[in-house]
């Protein structure tokens, strides 16, 4: 490869995940093009923060991809493009698998059509459904419980065919709770309507919510409350670098999970949540909710070692500060 530049092509990249990615991949010196239908994704982080060029389209518009490939020399693609609610899955499931596998699937015929041949793919832990053992490990059987799962599973296996059909190479990340916030307080997580815990939990404590619900308290464990794996968002960036640059290195296709293999209860993240925020926190409790998993733990050793990564932020109290301190500034009540 050249020594100049690189372009990556970051769809999503107006989002959460997405957004830290573009951030973490220009300051390794990539070019970013960022493509977003802004469905979910933040304009002003964009044009404020992130200050990279900005295509308002959809991964399904055939037309606009060959336009963008035939215009520019990019080198790789980051997809995080997804729709992402697993309950909203369950009521729509035709809009997840036209967004998220046929979004896909036209975004890759067009890269083969343009011989673009590297993919780093934003997926899930879901795909293994209820743990069969812990830590998770990439073996692991895969059983996903929702379209949404589902949808991410059926692209795991379109990247594998056409790895074998035209030689394009993919760094498939499962990933566990994704959660914190840039350090910078420019970037953060702003989904609405909101649904991951961290996030409610500090919506809670600065008011904008009357309480957080605990769903399930008689789980075996510890407290009753389910375990979760959280991870900082900006190891996530990192590890999507990482497996890009492993695929410019001449990797194979691999997967990986990537979770801190460290578990917190809901309980044990409220009582976090208190600490970091000197707030009150109400909580109720609820029934359980179905298809939650009692523990959800990943082995990262996969992306250890093969891809060198290393998580910067393993401490719950980082990852809930740098949130705090995101939705603080993003929310005005600073």
């Amino acid at each position: 490869m050249s020594s100049e530049k690189q372009t990556v092509l970051v769809t999503g990249g107006a989002g959460y995940i997405g957004s830290h990615a573009v951030l973490a991949l220009k300051e390794s010196g990539y070019n970013v093009v960022i493509l977003d239908n802004l469905v979910y994704g933040h304009r002003d982080i964009v044009e404020n923060v992130l200050k990279v060029e900005l295509i308002v389209g959809d991964t399904t518009d055939r037309e606009l991809l060959d336009r963008l490939f035939a215009e520019r020399d990019i080198c790789a693609v980051m997809h995080f493009a997804a729709y992402i609610a697993v309950g909203e899955s369950v009521a729509e499931p035709g809009k997840y698998y036209q967004n998220n596998v046929h979004g896909t699937l036209t975004l890759l015929e067009a890269m083969i059509a343009a011989d673009i041949k590297r993919f780093v793919f934003s997926s899930t832990c879901a795909i293994y459904g209820v743990p069969k053992e812990i830590p998770l490990i990439e073996t692991h059987p895969k059983t996903p419980l929702s379209p949404y799962a589902s949808s991410k599973l059926m692209v795991e296996q379109i990247l594998a065919d056409f790895d074998i059909a035209y030689g394009l190479k993919s760094s498939i990340f499962r990933y566990f709770n994704a959660s914190g916030a840039h350090p910078n307080a420019q970037l953060g997580e702003d989904h609405s309507p909101e649904t991951h815990l961290i996030p409610l939990v500090l919506q809670a404590a600065m008011g904008r919510r009357d309480n957080i619900a605990i769903f399930g308290t008689d789980y075996d464990t510890p407290d009753g409350t389910c375990i979760r794996d959280y991870i900082h968002v900006c190891d996530l960036a990192s590890a999507h670098v990482l497996g890009l640059e492993y695929l410019i290195n001449g990797g194979e296709t691999e997967a990986f999970n990537l979770g801190n293999g460290n578990g917190f209860s809901v309980r044990e993240a409220i009582e976090v949540a208190k600490r970091v925020t000197n707030c009150e926190i109400a909580v109720v409790e609820k029934e359980r909710r179905p298809g939650d998993a009692t523990v959800l733990l990943g082995s990262a050793e996969k992306a250890k070692k093969l891809l060198g990564w290393n998580p910067k932020y393993p401490e719950l109290s980082d990852i809930i500060a740098h949130a705090w301190q995101w939705h603080q500034v993003r929310h005005g009540d600073a």
